[in-house]
This record gives C-alpha cells, structure tokens and sequence, in this order.
C-alpha cells in the first residue's frame, strides 16, 4: 500500500471500458480517494455507468482538478505527449495507467505478452492451457476483460496482452515472465520513430523475471536484461523451436519433440511461432508442456482470427475476418500449407491503402483470388486468377461446388467491412455461417 501514500485526489482521464475499469477499481479498493474523471469527448462511452459519487468532466479539460491531483490516471489511448498530460508531469504529479494500479495491487504471478501481431492469440492460448494444468487463470488486459476487473475475483494466475501505449505509463509491474513476439510498423501517428515504438514494447522487461524474445527478430531483444532470457525460432535452432523429424515438423522445447505442427487445428506459420512462444511461457512457469498437449491439439483460434470454422470433405474453411489491413492478409498468407487450391476471399473499404505487396505472395500460391465489396476491383490486378463478386454470399454460391480434398477457403480481407457489414465480427460471424451451410 505504500504507493497509495500522501494520495487523496485522483483524476481519471479518458473513460470508455479502461476508464470506467479505473473508477470502479478506486470505489472499491480505496474508497477513501476522491474520484473525478476528465473526457474530451461530450458524450463518452461509459458515461451513463459512473457513479454519481464521482464528478465528471466532458468535452475538453478541466486543468484545475488536475493541478489539484496528487495522481492522475490516463486511459491508454491518450499519448503521453498531450500538452495538459505534459504539464501534469512538469507539475511533478504522477501519470500512471490502468496497468500500473495493477501491478501496485496483485499479489499472484503474472505473465504478459507484447508485439505488433499475434498477441491475442498467444495471451488467450497460454490462459487456455493454463486452465487445462488445473489453474484459476484470468486473462485480460488489452483483450477482452480490463486487468483491474480481473482483481475482483481469486485467480492463481494472471495472464494480460499489453500494448505499447499500456506499457508507456507502466513501470512496476512484476512478471514471472514476459513474450515479445515482434515488431513491425504500426501507431506512426504516435510514435515519430519505429525505435520509439519499439522501446515502448520493451518496457515489458523492466520488472520482469525472464524475457521471451523473437530469435528470428532481433528487435524483440531487449538491450540489456538481468534475468533468464529464452528465445523462440521457426527458423533456427533455439529454446523453443521448429525441428524435422522423419519428414515431419515438430514443435520442440529445448531439444525434446513435444507436438506436430500436423496435429495443430492452428493455420499458418505464423501462428506456429505463437504456439512456440506460449510452450515457453508455460514452461517458465513450470506447466508440464505434456499435460496440456490435448487441450493444445483442440484449440482452433481466437475468433475471426485465422479461425478455422468448418472441415468437411477434407476441406478447411478458416474465418480471418479480423484481416482489416495488408499486413494481417500477408501474415495469414505466410507459411499456408494446403494439397488443393486456396480461395481467397478479399475486399470491403481499402482505406486508401496499396495492396500491391499482396501480389508477390499471392504468386507462390495456387489461388483463386475472388474479390468483393466496395473496393474489390481494386485486388483484382494482383493475380490472374482474380474474378470479381458483389458478395461473400455470391462468392461461395459460386465455388462451393468445385471444392476438393485439400482446398482451403479462407477470408482475409485486407479491408474494413462496414461498406457491408456493421463489423469485422458480423462479416466473420456470416463467413462462418456460410461454411456451415455450403461445407
């Protein structure tokens, strides 16, 4: 408790989930704090939930009630570099974040996982297998459930997926054990510099036990680290690692063979380098790898999320709805095995962005590339095999009856969805309907 010293105001800025999280958290916990709460927006989400006990501030700032804070709490989605949250900081008061009240609370280990993609994944895997072991696992963070609710219930162990804009105002967090999965461009509008972005990421290591790192990206490695460091590699041999053996691909944790990558339900090499990093922070935390091989072999992926949603006839139909820019459709992409023909479901608003990276991976598959939507003409120069739909709908009409053993039908759209769907979950959530009717 002794963070909670000398402090009797606190402001909470921004609401939302996160923001409302907070101020449940403070009512809670430490009733005896004053509560206000600071929104730009007129009409925030979250605002009809606050209790009427805390005084709440709406469309701009109220820099009375922060030069009047002995704390001020700020929703991750508000950069640090804010003029008001700047001189909040001159002032010398300090600006934490929801994951920081966290780390001052929790008592039971924690492991956390950070990178540019695949971090769902990797954070609601480890939580289900953690589960399989026998463990209260909750997970949370920057997926699903705010990490302060997770305090209102008794778990043996948290698991949170962390942005980077999380990890800018944590500083105390105690990890047994920390994933960097990868970096690659993202948040420029936040960031003046991929290193700037990528030093964020690394705060994850600032209190953390042992490092988990990216041996195929160098950049996941932190510049100096204290404690145990394990890397993972679908490329060379590391810690955790991919390994042929008798023709077959295993995933291997330090030199032992603990499962086929042809037993996973997981699509994608991509997602191999996920299973890898969650092996390791399983066995960081001493989970025998073998007890949780079942539950392993049984998972299909988060949802929308390179899902696989039907196999029938030996044809696989994989839900990748969440696919809203170039880079999600090549990761997808990267690493796809199949016997048969890929159909390629592409399409929905572009964004204003180019998709011409596309065309080179698309060359080293046999594909049917069938666009649709609003901005699906503009894929249909990538490949030759590129044919153009009004619909997802008129899409598998059309194919469904040239689908063979082997043949995967995946939607990667690379675009937004609401030219036609309220959002990537209703155009995932019809993609799977469709499987389960044409399958």
């Amino acid at each position: 408790m002794e963070h909670w010293q000398g402090i009797s105001n606190v402001v909470v800025v921004g609401l939302g989930m996160t923001g409302l999280s907070v101020v449940n958290y403070l009512k809670r916990f430490h009733s005896d704090v004053s509560v206000k709460v600071i929104d730009t927006r007129p009409s925030p989400p979250g605002l009809d939930s606050v209790p009427h006990s805390v005084d709440v501030y709406t469309g701009g700032w109220n820099t009375a009630w922060l030069a009047e804070s002995d704390l001020v709490v700020v929703n991750p989605g508000i950069a640090l570099a804010t003029p008001e949250i700047q001189n909040v900081l001159e002032q010398g008061i300090p600006v934490v974040g929801d994951i920081e009240l966290f780390a001052w609370h929790v008592t039971k280990p924690v492991i956390a996982i950070t990178g540019s993609n695949g971090k769902s994944t990797v954070t609601d895997l480890t939580g289900v297998l953690a589960s399989a072991s026998g463990l209260r696992v909750g997970v949370g963070g920057n997926i699903g459930v705010p990490a302060l609710e997770l305090l209102n219930h008794s778990y043996d162990l948290y698991v949170l997926e962390l942005s980077s804009f999380q990890l800018e105002t944590t500083d105390s967090l105690p990890l047994k054990a920390a994933a960097f999965l990868n970096v690659s461009e993202d948040h420029m509008d936040r960031y003046d510099s991929m290193e700037s972005y990528r030093q964020a990421k690394l705060r994850i290591f600032k209190c953390a036990e042992t490092a988990i790192v990216n041996g195929d990206d160098p950049a996941t490695a932190p510049d100096s680290f204290s404690g145990d460091l394990v890397r993972f590699s679908i490329e060379k041999e590391s810690d955790f690692y991919l390994s042929l053996i008798d023709g077959e691909e295993w995933l291997t944790a330090h030199q032992k063979p603990i499962v086929k990558t042809s037993d996973l339900r997981l699509v994608g090499k991509h997602n191999v380098a996920n299973v890898l990093t969650v092996l390791a922070l399983l066995d960081v935390i001493h989970i025998d790898l073998v007890s949780i091989l079942d539950a392993l072999k049984a998972y299909r992926g988060l949802t929308h999320r390179c899902q696989l949603v039907e196999e029938k006839q030996g044809v696989l139909w994989i839900n990748d709805s969440k696919a809203t820019n170039v880079a999600s459709t090549e990761a997808a992409l990267s690493g796809l095995t199949y016997r048969g023909t890929l159909y390629l479901l592409v399409g929905g608003i572009g964004k204003g962005a180019d998709f011409s990276p596309l065309a080179p991976m698309l060359s080293k598959h046999r594909v049917e590339l069938c666009c649709f939507g609003r901005d699906g003409n503009q894929f249909m120069g990538l490949h030759p095999s590129a044919h153009l739909y009004e619909t997802m709908e008129e899409i598998v009409e059309n194919i469904h009856t040239k689908l063979v053993d082997g043949d995967i039908v995946m939607l990667s759209p690379a675009c937004a969805s609401m030219d036609q769907f309220k959002n990537f979950m209703a155009r995932g959530d019809a993609f799977a309907r469709l499987a389960h009717q044409y399958a």
